[in-house]
């Protein structure tokens, strides 16, 4: 294909049309530039069509299923009760071809120009766009890479379609018999618990790892909750082989010296990820690369082509929605020539688990390691009276703080509610916030935001529910 001299004029263009891409465009819309989107797939990207939405759309049915059970507590019948996993399917389907019309309409409305096609860099100022049945050339002032990253199967476990990654797991038109879960990722999780509430028996192998990567309370409720579960958990052992057999999946596992069969019908690998960057064309430019492969990017999400800049899933650290849609704002910001920045250092981590689990800030252990005195509070949902009352009663809620300058560190919950909850930690986080900052105000009661002030006032001995450390104050003698 001869490329011609002739290019087409643009302020911004942004390529891929996901959570950070969408997000840069609005922003970048409404501070007045000139935005051309370019998606290759869907808009959305993997978080609405492939990850986030799916896997949320089965944990919230798993959770609706595992209520049903405490309905005759409250005087509901919930007899002749019947689950159609084809219903389930048809209504994520919807659900994400409703997302993807508000994504459209918000690009519409913001007067956004998207183009469905394939983009390469031919210099740092021009980008070639390969659509069904031509090819266009844009020149561009300014360019926002977004176009994520994608899991890496090994060989040995591709085309078989009862091996399943983050990005399938969830588009499956039956419920697993037997589900192997190896991993320790959030999808792991939100698996396990959702096809369990659906019927199957499921197992879960923590690769190569003696625990979940939480603080150890976290995962000593969770050990307990998964017990309760009759999910079985596999620790320390490493993946060695995997054989299909039928309509069965044989895995070949060791630890240490020991060598274990485990056997699903469906298997879901945590696996290793790449940028999705093969065809940008990006090393003829300049654009430099980390040393784990993902776009290297300054503060100011500029890439070593000061006009390109890079958001998201494709540059290093972890894979989060959160943190594209975040660096999005930031880069559109930065493009419109305002001063801005992004501070990834409190992003939450959520896992729609039954119970949900949300944690921010620091463990226990590694605030230790980091030098601080530390001192921590946790407090039970089995006396929290709002748990009481809704018969969710697992779970917990843990905060961390030093202890000689009360400075808060971290917030760690697992229990109804927690994602909701974890926002207050995080607000506390990044006001640099004490104790004292979420002792003093007044929480709505009875609910689960309690168990956050119980948590917090455990820290000075001052929580009700909570049995004292310390012996009574001796009043009349003091």
């Amino acid at each position: 294909m001869v490329v011609g001299e002739f290019a087409e004029q643009r302020e911004l263009i942004i390529i891929g049309g996901g959570p950070g891409g969408y997000h840069a465009a609005i922003r970048a819309a409404r501070l007045g530039l000139q935005v051309t989107m370019i998606e290759q797939e869907h808009l959305g990207g993997v978080c609405l069509n492939k990850g986030c939405v799916p896997s949320k759309v089965f944990a919230n049915a798993a959770k609706h299923l595992d209520e049903v059970k405490h309905l005759s507590s409250f005087g509901i019948s919930a007899e002749n009760l019947s689950f159609q996993i084809h219903q389930l399917v048809s209504y994520k389907e919807q659900t994400m071809q409703q997302l993807r019309a508000g994504v459209e309409n918000l690009c519409k409305t913001n007067k956004i120009e998207v183009i469905h096609g394939r983009a390469n860099f031919i210099n740092e100022h021009r980008i070639g766009v390969e659509m069904e049945h031509r090819f266009e050339l844009f020149e561009f002032k300014q360019a926002i890479i977004s176009t994520g990253r994608s899991p890496i199967l090994p060989n040995s476990l591709m085309g078989n379609p009862r091996i399943m990654t983050e990005q399938t797991i969830f588009n499956l038109n039956e419920v697993p018999e037997e589900l192997v879960v190896y991993g320790t990722d959030y999808i792991a999780l939100e698996a396990a618990f959702s096809y369990r509430k659906m019927g199957s028996k499921v197992s879960i192998v923590l690769n190569n790892r003696a625990d979940f990567p939480f603080d150890h309370a976290i995962n000593r409720e969770l050990k307990r909750i998964l017990k309760k579960e009759k999910i079985h958990v596999y620790r320390e052992y490493q993946l060695k082989q995997v054989t299909p057999r039928g309509d069965r999946i044989l895995l070949q596992l060791t630890k240490h010296d020991n060598q274990l069969t485990l056997a699903g019908t469906h298997l879901y690998v945590e696996t290793n990820h790449q940028p999705n960057i093969d065809s940008l064309g990006i090393d003829q430019v300049g654009i430099q690369l980390s040393e784990a492969g993902f776009i290297a990017i300054n503060q100011e999400m500029k890439t070593t082509i000061p006009s390109v800049f890079a958001i998201g899933d494709v540059t290093d650290g972890v894979a989060s929605a959160v943190k594209a849609m975040k660096q999005g704002k930031v880069a559109a910001e930065i493009a419109a020539g305002l001063s801005s920045e992004v501070d990834l250092t409190m992003i939450p981590t959520v896992v729609h688990s039954i119970p949900p689990i949300a944690v921010v800030g620091l463990t226990e252990q590694a605030a230790e390691q980091q030098g601080y005195h530390v001192k921590t509070s946790q407090f039970g949902y089995v006396a929290n009276s709002y748990a009481t009352i809704s018969n969710q009663t697992d779970g917990i809620a843990k905060v961390i703080k030093d202890a000689d300058s009360d400075l808060l560190l971290g917030f760690h919950t697992i229990g109804a509610g927690a994602i909701e909850l974890i926002s207050t930690g995080v607000t506390a986080l990044e006001l640099v916030g004490r104790d004292e900052d979420l002792s003093f105000p007044l929480y709505p009661h009875p609910s689960f935001n309690e168990t956050i002030l119980e948590a917090i006032e455990g820290l000075t001995d001052k929580a009700i529910h909570i049995k004292p450390k310390n012996k009574p104050l001796d009043l009349a003698n003091k």
